[in-house]
């Protein structure tokens, strides 16, 4: 089988550009792109070397990722006016390769579909407090709506008692994470031109009820100011849940992360993220046990409205997508 870096398809670099606006774990994306002859189809990749290997060790979030970078491609699809025929997991001899989209019957975009591709560039990660006032019950019920059309739960965390439990044990992961040099090593590598912009991480990582990451650990000085008690601004905190934790599931839930983040935005709501205890085993199956009724936690969230958006920079698609003869449908 041989690979070329040239001569892309349209429709390939139109898929690669968007599915590169989705959201990762520090914006590692660990993601790539495999074109079937030209335009015949198109495959998405877990690339390993751009997984974090101490605050990922498992993939599972490197997954998510990849899922939701999968939602764009469906969207995309569909603006191009063709059902997405998706096959998740198709070959198990090649694990990396997540799923293959090939194009379905010609079906012109719905209005919903063409109005949350438009929002994909516009939806962004927070860091920090939101601006004071609630996500509106009607866009919660949205978003409920669109992570169960994906098959995945939304639950809603606002009985204090459980966001107090919940609180805890994002900062008990998150103590661990400070205090392990190797995590904190790993973790100042994705702050830069290349990853997350210092400036985006200059709100103090304990001015929220659920505690950031520290980003700026070596630096504290860099913080705009260290909070005395936690902002009341922490907006609307909420979980992603699946029934089961296979990689299935795991790419599911990215899409239905990216399905909710574009219904979100484009209610100008964003979203952070606070995935620290999930990334310790002890204290997801705490979470598993106490706090979402036995269904498996993939995401931690925090929904509101912010007027601060720093725009991380992205991988350019073309050096993400590489093309396979079409006598050979996948890339090892």
């Amino acid at each position: 089988m041989s690979l070329t870096y040239e001569s892309h398809g349209h429709a390939a670099l139109h898929l690669a550009r968007a599915a590169s606006l989705a959201p990762s774990p520090h914006n590692s994306q660990p993601w790539s792109f495999v074109e079937e002859g030209h335009d015949q189809g198109f495959q998405l990749h877990l690339d390993d070397a751009r997984r974090m290997p101490l605050t990922d060790p498992g993939g599972r979030e490197a997954v998510i990722a990849c899922g939701a970078a999968l939602f764009n491609v469906r969207l995309a699809v569909r603006r191009m006016g063709f059902r997405p025929a998706v096959d998740l997991l198709p070959d198990p001899g090649h694990p990396t390769c997540l799923a293959r989209v090939g194009y379905g019957i010609h079906a012109p975009a719905t209005c919903e579909e063409a109005r949350l591709a438009a929002v994909m560039p516009q939806r962004h990660t927070h860091r920090g407090p939101f601006t004071d006032g609630p996500v509106p019950d009607p866009v919660l019920d949205e978003l409920r709506a669109a992570a169960l059309a994906e098959g995945i739960a939304l639950q809603l965390v606002d009985e204090p008692e459980t966001l107090r439990l919940l609180a805890g044990l994002v900062r008990v992961g998150e103590e661990a994470h400070r205090t392990d040099i190797r995590h904190a090593a790993e973790l100042r590598r994705y702050v830069g031109p290349y990853g997350i912009p210092a400036q985006a991480c200059r709100n103090h990582p304990d001015g929220t009820l659920l505690v950031g990451r520290d980003y700026l650990r070596q630096a504290p000085w860099r913080y705009v100011r260290r909070p005395e008690r936690w902002s009341p601004r922490t907006g609307t905190v909420a979980l992603l849940t699946s029934r089961h934790d296979s990689r299935q599931d795991w790419l599911r839930s990215g899409q239905a992360l990216q399905r909710l983040l574009l219904h979100a935005a484009g209610h100008q709501v964003m979203a952070a993220f606070h995935t620290q205890p999930l990334e310790l085993p002890a204290l997801r199956t705490r979470i598993r046990t106490l706090i979402t009724g036995g269904q498996y936690p993939q995401v931690i969230l925090r929904l509101g409205r912010t007027t601060e958006l720093w725009r991380t920079p992205r991988l350019r698609a073309a050096d993400l997508l590489t093309r396979a003869d079409a006598s050979s449908r996948w890339w090892p």
